[in-house]
C-alpha cells in the first residue's frame, strides 16, 4: 500500500508530489503532466500572472520558473507576459527534475477501503494507498450558462475546449463573457479574421492596471506592495496569507471568494480589444435554439444583468455560427465524479457546495485531501492560481504525514529522502 497517491499533474499536483518525494512518502502519481495548459488553452495565449507569481513548488526553491526560462534564452521579467506554452513546457521540466516518474493514465474512481482508499485507473489496475491528494484542476468544474446546456457542441463549447482556434478562421463566433478567458479567446479570433462578438452581462469592462515597477520607493511599497494576486494590502493577503484567510468564519470566508478578484482583462490585452473586437454589454443570453448554419441567440439588455430577465430589458435576436462560452468553473463536491458515490456523499461542504477542507486540506474524509481551485472557498482567492501551489504542498504533505503517524503503528511516518531538501543540488535535466 502506498503512502499518498497524487492524482493530477497540474502545477498543484507536481508541487505536491514533489514535497511528498522530498519527505520520503511512498508514492505514486497519475495524470498527464500539465494536461490543462496542453490540451485546453489555445496556442498564442498568455499567463496572466507575472512570472514570479507562476513558480511551481519543490522545497528547495531551485525550480523555478525565471530558471527554466534562462535555460531557454529568455528572461522572465516582471512586467513582460509569459506564453502559455512556455508555462505548459515549464510545468513538464519540473516534473522530469523534481517529481518521480509520472503515471499518465486516468484514474477513473477512487473509493475507501481498509487502512485507505482503493484506485482504478482507466485500464482496470487497482492500487491501495493510505492517503490521497486529489488536484484535478478546473476542467471537472466547467460550468455553462444553463440557456446554453444541451446543445450540441457543434453549435456550442467552453472556451476551455479548445487548443486551436483555427477551425473557426472565416466564421461567425460569439463569446460570452467578461473575464480574461473571454477577452483573450475574443482577440485570437480577431487576429485570425474571425467575425466575432463579445456579449458581456456586466455593463462596464474592468481592466487590471499595468503592474508598478518592480522597484519603487519604500513609501509606495508600503503602500501598495506587489503580491502574487496584484498590488494592495488586500490581494497581498489573499496572496501571502492563505492560512490566516482560513481562520475567516465561513461565511465571510464564502463571500470573499464570490467578489475577489472579479472577471477582468489583463492590461496588455486592452489594445488588442478596444480597436478590434465588437462587446455588447450588459447582455444575457436568455435562450438558445439551433437554426440552418448555427445558433440562434436571444438576448436581454439594459440591466447590466443586475435585474431578472423581463424587468423592463429589450429583448433581441441574433444568430451565429458558434458560441463560445467563457463563463469560468464552478468547483463543487458533487463534480468530483472520480470519487466513488459513497465518497463524494460523505464529504461536508460549505455554503457555496464547495467541499470543507481543514487548515492542511484535508476533507472531512480522513486521508483524503484535496488542493487547487476546488478549496478556494477554504483558503481564498490565492488557490484559483500557480501562486497558490506553493503554500498548499508544503502545508498539504504536512497533513499527510500528520495522517500517516496518526494511522501508523506506533506514529511512524517515512523519514525526509533528502530529495530537493534545501542546500541539495542535484543535476538538472533538460
Amino acid at each position: 500500500m502506498y503512502d499518498l497517491l497524487v492524482v493530477g499533474a497540474g502545477p498543484y499536483g507536481l508541487s505536491i508530489a514533489s514535497h511528498a518525494a522530498a519527505a520520503g512518502l511512498r508514492l505514486r502519481v497519475f495524470g498527464r503532466p500539465m494536461a490543462s495548459w496542453r490540451d485546453h488553452m489555445p496556442r498564442g495565449m498568455f499567463l496572466k500572472s507575472e512570472p514570479w507569481a507562476s513558480n511551481l513548488s519543490d522545497p528547495a526553491g531551485r525550480l523555478r520558473l525565471d530558471a527554466y526560462c534562462a535555460g531557454q534564452g529568455v528572461a522572465a521579467e516582471h512586467g513582460e507576459p509569459i506564453p502559455v506554452e512556455m508555462f505548459a513546457a515549464y510545468g513538464q521540466w519540473f516534473a522530469r527534475n523534481a517529481v518521480p516518474e509520472v503515471d499518465e493514465r486516468t484514474v477513473t474512481r477512487i473509493a475507501p477501503c481498509p487502512g485507505g482508499f482503493e484506485a482504478v485507473t482507466e485500464d482496470g489496475e487497482t492500487l491501495h494507498a493510505r492517503a490521497v491528494a486529489l488536484a484535478v484542476g478546473v476542467m471537472p468544474f466547467v460550468e455553462l450558462p444553463a440557456a446554453l446546456r444541451g446543445l450540441p457542441a457543434s453549435l456550442v463549447s467552453h472556451s476551455s475546449h479548445h487548443d486551436d482556434l483555427n477551425r473557426f478562421r472565416d466564421r461567425d463566433v460569439t463569446v460570452i463573457g467578461g473575464g480574461q478567458a473571454a477577452l483573450e479567446t475574443a482577440a485570437l479570433l480577431a487576429e485570425q479574421g474571425t467575425r466575432v462578438r463579445v456579449l458581456a452581462r456586466a455593463d462596464q469592462l474592468e481592466w487590471n492596471d499595468v503592474p508598478p515597477p518592480w522597484q519603487r520607493p519604500w513609501w509606495q511599497r508600503a503602500r501598495a506592495p506587489h503580491s502574487g494576486l496584484g498590488p494592495g494590502w488586500r490581494n497581498w493577503f489573499y496572496s501571502e496569507r492563505p492560512g490566516l484567510f482560513h481562520r475567516l468564519p465561513e461565511a465571510r470566508r464564502t463571500r470573499i471568494c464570490a467578489s475577489a478578484l472579479g472577471p477582468a482583462g489583463a492590461w496588455w490585452l486592452r489594445d488588442r480589444i478596444e480597436p478590434a473586437v465588437e462587446v455588447h454589454l450588459g447582455h444575457e443570453v436568455a435562450a438558445a435554439r439551433p437554426v440552418r448554419g448555427g445558433v440562434r441567440l436571444d438576448v436581454v439588455s439594459g440591466g447590466g444583468g443586475s435585474e431578472p430577465s423581463g424587468s423592463g430589458r429589450a429583448l433581441r435576436s441574433l444568430e451565429t455560427e458558434h458560441v463560445i462560452a467563457a463563463t469560468g468553473f464552478r468547483a463543487t463536491g458533487e463534480r468530483l465524479r472520480l470519487l466513488s458515490d459513497e465518497l463524494r456523499g460523505s464529504l461536508a461542504t460549505v455554503a457555496d457546495g464547495a467541499p470543507q477542507v481543514g487548515r492542511d486540506f484535508e476533507s472531512s474524509c480522513p486521508g483524503l485531501f484535496l488542493a487547487g481551485l476546488v478549496t478556494a472557498s477554504g483558503f481564498g482567492p490565492a488557490m484559483r492560481f500557480v501562486h497558490g501551489a506553493t503554500f498548499t504542498a508544503s502545508t498539504l504533505v504536512g497533513g499527510v504525514r500528520r495522517h500517516l503517524s496518526t494511522g501508523s503503528p506506533g506514529g511512524t511516518i517515512p523519514a525526509p529522502s533528502g530529495r530537493g531538501q534545501r542546500g541539495a543540488a542535484p543535476a538538472v535535466r533538460p
